[in-house]
């Protein structure tokens, strides 16, 4: 292997760089598994009402695959947030429709705060504070100090701000008028159709954008330098007395 064959020290670290991002997307946002938990109770929904039109028996069985996701996370000693979430999405879903016996207000919820969560990206980008970079600033131990010390990763989660927040809008552009004009099967089809291929490309972009940015700043690691450098100027001072 010739020098120019040998991997540099800038590759090496932008290769890590790299799999450090993919590691805090994965554990950000559940992984597979997190997509199963997210897809799994609509599918159960929409797939018994498309047989048998039975609301009760469709919402019942949606909330007991939920709650038993949540259930085997708590046995396995796994994080639960992704489970919990759905559980209580699944749960907002069928109180909705148990209240107005329309089936399609199942999915009504799910529908609003998809809606609200894509302006919510969209203003934060505008107002310099992009919601991505407050959602994983702690998962890669840098907190807030992209917003005043890494200007590269604050565009970076711009971006994947901006990104985030027009495709769940363009998501909503679909199913709102669904809502309105559908029957609850169609809704129902086209939503669970919906929910993977949009979060992928999200999730995908931020990875681009992130893989291209600074590294984070370790303000954790900073800290307990800090914290050392303050014991060894205390135990210099003691030894000096």
């Amino acid at each position: 292997m010739t020098s120019l064959d040998k991997p540099t020290t800038e590759d090496t670290s932008a290769a890590a760089a790299r799999a450090v991002t993919e590691a805090a997307l994965f554990e950000a946002f559940g992984g597979v598994r997190g997509m199963v938990e997210t897809v799994l109770p609509g599918l159960l929904f929409v797939s018994i009402y498309t047989v048998n039109k039975d609301l009760h028996m469709s919402a019942i069985a949606a909330l007991a695959v939920a709650l038993v996701m949540v259930v085997v996370r708590l046995v396995m000693k796994d994080t639960v947030k992704h489970a919990f979430s759905g559980v209580f999405g699944v749960a907002f879903g069928v109180v909705f429709a148990m209240m107005t016996g329309n089936a399609k207000d199942f999915y009504l919820p799910g529908m609003l705060y998809t809606l609200g969560l894509a302006l919510a990206y969209i203003v934060t980008a505008m107002a310099g504070v992009p919601l991505i970079g407050l959602m994983l600033g702690p998962v890669f131990k840098e907190n807030l100090s992209w917003r005043t010390r890494n200007p590269g990763r604050k565009k970076a989660y711009t971006k994947a701000s901006w990104a985030w927040g027009l495709i769940l809008l363009g998501k909503s552009a679909i199913l709102f008028p669904l809502y309105w004009w559908a029957d609850t099967t169609q809704l129902g089809w086209v939503l669970v159709a919906l929910k993977i291929p949009p979060f992928l490309l999200a999730v995908y972009l931020t990875w681009v954008f992130l893989a291209k940015a600074p590294p984070p700043i370790d303000v954790f690691a900073e800290m307990e330098a800090e914290e050392r450098a303050e014991e060894e100027r205390r135990a210099a001072a003691s030894a000096g007395e």
